[in-house]
């Protein structure tokens, strides 16, 4: 089984909430009639407007959400009903190949079924920096900066998806698409997103903390970060 991640883009002349819809439910229900094992739906809506100024943006247009599928193969004739799928509701997409890593499972407000995910799945979509080999950027991410990641912050989910290769044309350069849910009061409090409620000193630990541990692994001008509200569709165990 493998995992494919479709970066997508609306429409500008289809309504965010429409079109927020019809990728929720029109295109989740396609993808799981011809067979997908698991289907998750990540979306900027409304519900997320509060979480604006957590936004980075150095694709355009801006990314505005994500499809997960699990499927039996990723190769091209395997893979063509999906992708055709996805193009019938989203014209502008990116298809990706990735491993998945959860180094937090989401068993504080876990999923269910279709239902919005409480909270907010903040998305970043990461490029590995020149000045380091795939092997020393995966090493300082996974191997240094993940516990960095888990302890300076109240994510409830932290999933690594490294991508394998890019699925579709001119896709941009990802290497890598990380998923992190936090508590609904992240999305304007700092405090709240570095957990760090009422502990100024902590705060600014935290904070310090983690913003050197990114900079050995992201630059942060080809960075982008998308807060979503996450739908678990199907989810692939249990």
């Amino acid at each position: 089984m493998e995992k494919v991640i479709y970066v997508l883009w609306r429409d500008a002349q289809v309504a965010p909430e429409q079109w927020s819809r019809n990728v929720r439910a029109q295109l989740a229900d396609k993808l799981l009639s011809l067979g997908a094992h698991g289907v998750q739906v990540n979306v900027a809506d409304a519900d997320v407007a509060p979480a604006a100024g957590l936004k980075q943006t150095n694709t355009h247009p801006g990314i505005d959400g994500i499809v997960a599928v699990w499927i039996d193969s990723a190769n091209p004739m395997f893979r063509q009903p999906f992708d055709d799928a996805v193009r019938a509701i989203v014209p502008h997409m990116a298809a990706y190949l990735v491993t998945e890593s959860q180094p937090i499972p989401n068993t504080r407000f876990p999923a269910r079924p279709g239902e919005r995910t409480s909270g907010f799945s903040q998305l970043a979509f990461l490029k590995r920096p020149p000045r380091l080999t795939h092997e020393a950027w995966l090493d300082v991410w996974h191997g240094h900066h993940t516990r960095v990641a888990i302890d300076t912050q109240d994510n409830f989910l932290y999933v690594q998806n490294v991508v394998v290769r890019a699925l579709t044309h001119a896709a941009p350069g990802y290497d890598a698409i990380v998923e992190e849910c936090f508590p609904a009061a992240a999305m304007t409090d700092p405090y709240a997103f570095f957990d760090a409620l009422g502990d100024e000193a902590k705060f600014q630990r935290n904070v310090a903390e983690m913003m050197d541990s990114c900079a050995r692994f992201i630059d942060f001008d080809k960075i982008d970060v998308v807060p979503t509200s996450q739908y678990v569709v199907k989810a692939v165990r249990g």
